[in-house]
């Protein structure tokens, strides 16, 4: 039985709290707070932008009537702070318009990650139909248990690469570079390249032929996390419980790019009903750093935890 398959998964894993090995490594860190540990957010009706925050150095004052101001900090990153109404849109609408915008400096990462989705979803629909072949095919595995054990001992070459463990909540198979283990609360699957790893809310898909990896994590509460990667594009996204929006969105890409920004993103929150506060990131540097810290900062000082 070879580690091999389980690789992919185990870097996605270790991308959560540190990074894989490597120049396109993924570093993530996480800190959890409790839905009543958040305080209500302001209604705001004017932005309050300090000379400085952190890294980040104002440009001149503000702009659109207190609506927006906008901060440089090192290497050449932006920062622009905003102060959006809803205006009868959903909250989803207005911050789609913001990834859109910020997207079109990094076209390459969004054309690799959009063929990777595709590509996707057409192994799932293959995985659906395969599912139902699985399925059919169980009854007779089952049946035939006791006759591939026999077949088993007897093939002492074959079985040198097999591994199958049964106890109380424990099932485990293997051949070759394919495993299936099933405990309680965790399921990991590994296909060749390909593997799949669930944990209660945890999701991992991992796919090592074409550097993919997606990560789905939710609680309880209703927090989650998403992560969408593909060799040197990846695409975080953070959606916190609760009807007032608080989220974080970041695409980025480890090739030099024509426009020579290499990170974008932004850090919204508002309460129900708006306005929203939004602070944008543009950056020539993959290392979030503490732009994004500062960037986030300022939401605070403006609209609240």
């Amino acid at each position: 039985m070879t580690l091999r398959p389980f690789l992919p998964t185990l870097c996605a894993l270790a991308a959560l709290t540190a990074a894989c090995d490597g120049d396109n490594s993924v570093r993530i860190t996480s800190t959890r707070s409790e839905s009543d540990a958040k305080g209500v957010l302001k209604v705001v009706d004017t932005l309050q932008c300090p000379q400085t925050m952190g890294s980040l150095t104002r440009k001149g004052s503000a702009q659109d009537g207190g609506k927006v101001c906008t901060y440089v900090g090192r290497k050449g990153t932006e920062v622009s702070l905003h102060l959006v109404a809803l205006d009868g849109e959903s909250p989803a609408d207005v911050l789609k318009a913001f990834e859109n915008r910020l997207s079109a400096s990094l076209p390459a990462a969004v054309a690799q990650l959009k063929a990777s989705a595709d590509a996707e979803k057409a192994r799932m629909q293959a995985d659906l139909a395969r599912a139902d072949a699985d399925t059919a095919a169980a009854a007779a595995e089952a049946a035939a248990a006791g006759a591939d054990a026999a077949a088993a001992r007897a093939d002492g070459a074959a079985a040198a690469d097999r591994a199958s463990v049964h106890a109380p909540g424990v099932a485990i198979e293997a051949e070759g570079d394919d495993a299936s283990v099933r405990l309680p609360g965790m399921r990991i699957e590994t296909r060749g390249d390909q593997a799949s790893v669930r944990i209660g809310g945890f999701h991992i898909d991992a796919n090592d032929s074409d550097g993919s990896a997606r990560v789905r994590a939710s609680s309880g509460g209703g927090d989650s996390v998403s992560i969408n990667a593909q060799n040197d594009a990846a695409e975080i996204r953070t959606s916190a419980a609760g009807e007032a929006t608080r989220t974080s969105w970041i695409l980025s890409d480890n090739r030099e790019t024509e426009s020579g920004w290499r990170m974008v993103g932004f850090e919204a929150r508002g309460p129900v009903g708006g306005p929203l506060v939004v602070a944008t990131v543009r950056s020539r540097d993959t290392n979030r750093g503490r732009a994004f810290e500062d960037a986030k900062d300022l939401v605070t000082l403006n609209v609240g935890e």
